[in-house]
């Protein structure tokens, strides 16, 4: 009779643990691919999940963030289904899209995009002493050019080849990760580094206090092709006074920057993201300051990608499509 019971028992604890849990009580994890962890898309990676988070009781979405490389490797990553979703520069949405740059021969019309987040401008910080005040000037020194996988290198690797440069025009190109750049600079390894973010940007703020340096303008008539014949750039400039030793406007270009998705992903998720983000639109420019300067209208338009359809839904309701 005891291992009758004993059976029994075991029977209903094992139907119990196989039992479907409503769904209401399900969580569903949401993975964002930022950067470098002191890079803007970490910043507001964080901002976006503390949202989500915070209204989990609506929609039983957990969100997390994950430090990448940047913007190819967060796309990569998205279509492969290791991330939810992750930030990425409209230059590599669009190469991704029609398989060119990065994504050679690789067209991936399965990308889509949430919603905008702000625009992003290539900025070229040197060491006072350095003497570069154009990319031009870069030729004969050591430059920190972006890791691969982020937006910054295929951003660079674009200049470069509109300037008629390679690396080999350079004392020395290297690889380093955000929170390295500043030390490398101040310290004389490398004479200037390239860097496409939002501004303020808290890696070139400190660069900027921790020895002189300059913001370098980016203007010529090979900028001026790139951005004529490429859809997702336009002028953009860093603002005067912004930074220690910079004190005139340096003009530049820039892109948009998007939380891109799979096709793939529910539609009932894109969703919840969405509204959970746009309702508390006020807070995110609280908690990301370089929020601050896009309007709700301008995020929903989604940059150089078709939005997602749980995304677009949200819109419509809102209005804001």
């Amino acid at each position: 009779m005891r291992a009758a019971i004993c059976g029994i028992v075991a029977w209903i604890t094992l139907a119990g643990a196989l039992a479907p849990v409503p769904a209401r009580a399900q969580s569903q994890s949401f993975a964002i691919g930022t950067a470098g962890v002191m890079g803007n898309y970490h910043g507001l990676g964080r901002a976006v999940c503390r949202i989500v988070n915070a209204t989990r009781k609506d929609h039983r979405i957990r969100c997390r963030v994950k430090p990448t490389e940047g913007s190819v490797a967060n796309i990569e990553a998205v279509l492969a289904g290791d991330l939810d979703a992750g930030f990425a520069q409209g230059d590599a949405q669009y190469h991704a899209r029609i398989g060119e740059a990065a994504f050679a021969g690789r067209p991936q019309p399965n990308l889509r995009a949430l919603f905008s987040v702000y625009r992003e401008t290539f900025t070229l910080v040197a060491r006072q002493d350095a003497n570069v005040r154009t990319f031009a000037d870069l030729r004969g020194k050591r430059v920190a050019i972006g890791t691969r996988g982020s937006g910054t290198r295929a951003t660079m690797d674009l200049l470069m080849s509109a300037h008629g440069m390679t690396t080999a025009d350079f004392a020395s190109a290297v690889e380093l990760r955000f929170i390295d750049l500043v030390i490398a600079l101040c310290d004389h390894q490398i004479d200037a580094f390239v860097f496409v973010g939002g501004h303020p940007n808290a890696v070139i703020a400190d660069a900027a206090t921790s020895c002189p340096t300059r913001v370098a303008a980016i203007a010529a008539p090979a900028v001026d092709a790139l951005v004529n014949v490429a859809p997702y750039y336009a002028k953009s400039e860093i603002p005067a006074g912004m930074y220690a030793g910079t004190d005139t406007a340096q003009p530049s270009f820039g892109v948009t920057a998007s939380l891109v998705v799979s096709a793939d992903m529910p539609e009932a998720k894109a969703y919840a993201v969405t509204k959970a983000v746009f309702e508390h639109f006020d807070d995110l420019r609280r908690l990301f300051p370089p929020v601050a300067a896009i309007s709700k209208a301008d995020a929903a338009r989604g940059g150089v990608l078709p939005l997602h359809p749980g995304a677009l839904r949200y819109f419509k309701e809102a209005g804001l499509h």
